[in-house]
């Protein structure tokens, strides 16, 4: 009798190859798993079957190309006030109808503060040359939210989910260098490149987790193999190009009841005007931090202006985590004028839709004034 491939995150080998595969494989690679097996120093394919294995038992939700959003379609953190006995039903629209929002996170505060009587939030993404505000308000009708306040980042100082490496960072600890802020303007593509673009971006199949994963994406596109790799890494020299990445269930236990994370903060801080990009290049500098951006929160939220977001299975510990950014803070000397933490609730995350077709279908069947869910 065979042996069982094992599949829960923290044995050993997964360990090793969730470490590098989760969030350090940069930009566009022809052969992908090969990367991850150099990097994680094992056979190839070791590292084939234990991805294929994790994937089939949902350890690992998808493994995929990731693109810079930012870079391709308008973007922002969206928070939503709910009436409570809508609430549920808002979730599950936003995330299983609306395309266009990825992550769908309730969030709560350790005491009631402006702001607080937002709970549902999401990351809302629309093509280029549409209205972010437009969608938010269809959304708005068909939930029957009372208000949405939207965020776009100005300045994105950290992103990259790694959940498996982060398990053993101390509190404090820091690169040697400050973040650098990347912006979010916008790139145009031809058509060509936005075939290859949404053909390259959807997940991989279990059966795609090969040597090869691109020769079918490449036939999808309509190009030979050696065309899609040129466009794609044309788009990686265009920076719209991401990471490579397994992505972990890290919110829901796995079958036999072993957890990723059990927490995320939500860290909101507001320093002066003008202080932005340095205060988010100093707290970029903890890779603790799976995202972090420049985002303008206005009044509601305290006029909070750097965001982050820590993971972890210890709401202590995260809490240390956030204690030692601010102590930095205070050692570069920059002044915190607010800050707080929405620690969030249920949880879902898919990839944000970006194809203007996908757009206009949406729009097109929730024209309907009188539609609401």
């Amino acid at each position: 009798m065979s042996t069982p491939i094992p599949t829960e995150h923290d044995d050993p080998i997964n360990a090793q190859i969730l470490a590098i595969s989760e969030d350090m494989v940069s930009g566009f690679q022809r052969e992908p798993f090969q990367a991850i097996a150099a990097a994680a120093d094992l056979p190839l394919e070791t590292v084939i079957e234990r991805i294929r294995a994790m994937l089939e038992a949902g350890v690992i939700r998808r493994v995929r190309q990731t693109l810079l959003a930012t870079k391709l379609a308008h973007g922002a953190l969206c928070a939503w006030k709910v009436p409570d006995a809508k609430l549920d039903a808002a979730f599950d629209f936003m995330f299983r109808e609306d395309p266009f929002s990825g992550h769908v996170v309730t969030r709560s505060t350790d005491r009631e503060i402006s702001g607080s009587d937002y709970k549902l939030w999401t990351t809302l993404k629309v093509p280029q040359g549409e209205s972010l505000d437009e969608h938010a308000e269809v959304l708005k009708r068909l939930t029957g939210a009372d208000e949405f306040i939207l965020m776009p980042a100005k300045g994105i100082f950290s992103l990259g989910v790694g959940h498996v490496r982060r398990k053993s960072m101390e509190p404090g600890f820091k690169s040697e260098q400050p973040a650098q802020m990347t912006t979010t303007t916008t790139v145009e593509l031809d058509d060509r490149e936005w075939e290859v673009l949404l053909a390259l971006k959807e997940e991989l199949a279990p059966d795609e987790i090969n040597s090869d994963p691109w020769q079918r994406r490449a036939a999808l596109a309509g190009v030979g193999l050696d065309e899609f790799c040129r466009v794609a890494e044309a788009l990686d020299a265009k920076k719209v190009i991401g990471r490579f990445s397994t992505f972990l269930e890290h919110v829901k236990p796995s079958g036999s009841g072993k957890r990723v994370t059990r927490f995320n903060g939500l860290f909101h801080w507001r320093v002066a005007e003008g202080m932005q990009e340095r205060a988010g290049s100093e707290i970029g500098r903890h890779p603790i931090l799976t995202h972090c951006y420049w985002r303008e929160g206005g009044p509601k939220f305290g006029d909070v202006n750097i965001m982050g977001v820590v993971h972890g299975t210890d709401k202590a510990l995260i809490l240390e985590h956030k204690a030692a950014i601010d102590r930095h803070l205070a050692d570069c000397g920059i002044d915190l004028l607010y800050t707080n933490v929405f620690w969030g609730g249920r949880s879902e995350i898919k990839p944000s839709e970006i194809s203007p077709k996908v757009y206009r279908e949406f729009h097109a069947r929730y024209a309907d004034e009188g539609v609401q869910i």
